[in-house]
């Protein structure tokens, strides 16, 4: 893969995952990412659920090509990319292509490649994973310096949320890792939940995870999804909306500790971050 000079401008790139389907991965990372563009800052958004990809769905597109032609060396990263609302660039993935559930390592290198080739066209890349703790998810994080765990009230969702984070302080335990609480009733719900996490964190992995607030529950919201358009482009002075603003305020405003950019090597530093712990309201 391409090595970059130091004088390379880098994106930041934020993972946006979960160890449960169904908390609202992908809602909160094309909401997130057209809350960064409104803050004037030039964002794409790869979907990395690379054989079941909705995000194009959930902004009502229809690319005529996706990252699989790219994994194949059949078009460019910037032939696949379309527009999104709000300015938002996305790279879109195929539907019902199960060869790509579970990429090779030419494959990464491949994406990587391409990835870099863009890298310096735009400030964030928001890089929305699959649901699980499946390989091409675990390699999807790692394209990232900041991961963000999706995660909400339900059991079911807790422990998985925590087995995510379990698996990847093994496979990159110097990866920055938030939690945001979805579809929250109010701040004391979201902290409970993060707390249980934290505390879990701190027992067994020996490792700080950080708070990066909540998304309020809002009906709005999956109106929103019913007419193919992100609540914050939709309703943007809707409750749901005023949250996603918020957590991408904090999220810009909060630089990594480690050097941004996309990366696919295993960084060395182990060192903790510690930022404060925010709340959406």
């Amino acid at each position: 893969m391409n090595t970059p000079t130091s004088t390379t401008r880098r994106p930041i790139s934020i993972a946006v995952t979960s160890g449960k389907g169904g908390v609202g991965k992908t809602s909160v990372a094309v909401n997130l990412a057209v809350a960064l563009a409104r803050l004037r800052h030039r964002v794409v958004i790869l979907d990395a659920d690379f054989g079941l990809g909705n995000v194009d769905v959930l902004m009502g597109l229809a690319p005529s090509a996706h990252v699989g032609h790219v994994l194949a060396g059949e078009k460019t990263m910037r032939e696949v990319i379309v527009p999104g609302p709000c300015g938002v660039q996305v790279i879109p993935a195929s539907s019902g292509m199960p060869q790509l559930t579970a990429l090779g390592d030419s494959q990464w290198d491949r994406l990587g490649d391409a990835l870099d080739e863009i890298a310096a066209d735009f400030d964030y890349v928001i890089i929305d994973t699959g649901a699980g703790i499946s390989d091409n998810v675990v390699e999807a994080i790692r394209l990232a310096n900041r991961a963000l765990v999706v995660t909400a009230l339900e059991p079911t969702a807790v422990v998985d949320a925590y087995a995510l984070i379990k698996l990847m302080s093994t496979t990159d335990p110097a990866q920055e890792i938030e939690v945001v609480v979805n579809n929250a009733r109010d701040a004391g719900e979201a902290q409970l939940v993060f707390t249980q996490l934290q505390v879990a964190a701190t027992r067994f992995l020996k490792r700080r995870i950080h708070y990066a607030g909540f998304i309020t529950h809002d009906p709005a919201v999956r109106d929103a999804v019913l007419i193919q358009r992100p609540i914050v482009d939709h309703l943007p002075q809707s409750p749901a909306s005023r949250c996603f603003r918020i957590l991408a305020a904090r999220l810009a405003g909060a630089a990594p500790e480690r050097t941004v950019g996309l990366r696919l090597v295993r960084p060395t530093s182990t060192a903790p971050v510690t930022p404060g712990t925010p709340q959406c309201a």
